[in-house]
């Protein structure tokens, strides 16, 4: 038997994911747990400190049924999703039109200088990733907004940028 016949979902997964795994599962019918596939790689994700491998996504699909090459396909499409190792704290800034008029294009420029990086890049220290720019976050009324580990921040301003950036560890 080789080694990767003995790589199954609950040896990569952890049992915190599988938990969470499990449970948006239940929120679909059998026949649909392929409608679980966005929530199942989002834990994965964070089980592993902010990026997929290949492993991960293969155990996701064994987990919810699917091949493989289904869950890399929504893994590559969509922007959510890391394929590579990148800063602890996953930081997003809105540049769709409503958040430009709002003042995005200030808020990213800010980020970039206090943090000393370009989009798509993390910092030396590794504790932040300050992703490409993001289309659309979907609050068009809070704008400029971003999204930092998958938490909203709304209405911002350069210091209230510094405050959040400030708290992260």
């Amino acid at each position: 038997m080789s080694t990767e016949e003995n790589i199954t979902s609950e040896n990569i997964l952890s049992a915190h994911t599988l938990e969470q795994i499990a449970e948006w599962e239940s929120r679909y019918p059998p026949e649909h747990k392929k409608s679980a596939l966005l929530a199942a790689l989002n834990a994965a994700q964070h089980q592993n400190k902010g990026f997929l491998t290949v492993p991960l996504m293969d155990a996701v699909a064994e987990k919810l049924e699917l091949s493989k090459i289904e869950v890399y396909e929504v893994a590559s499409f969509y922007s959510m999703y890391e394929l590579n190792p990148v800063g602890r704290h996953n930081v997003a800034v809105c540049t769709n039109v409503c958040c430009m008029l709002m003042g995005s294009d200030t808020i990213v420029s800010h980020l970039e200088k206090k943090l000393n990086i370009k989009l798509g890049e993390s910092t030396d220290d590794g504790r932040i990733y300050l992703k490409i720019e993001e289309e659309c976050l979907a609050a068009c009324a809070g704008g400029p907004m971003m999204q930092v580990d998958h938490k909203y921040y709304t209405e911002l301003t350069p210091e209230k940028v510094d405050e959040i950036i400030d708290a992260l560890e």
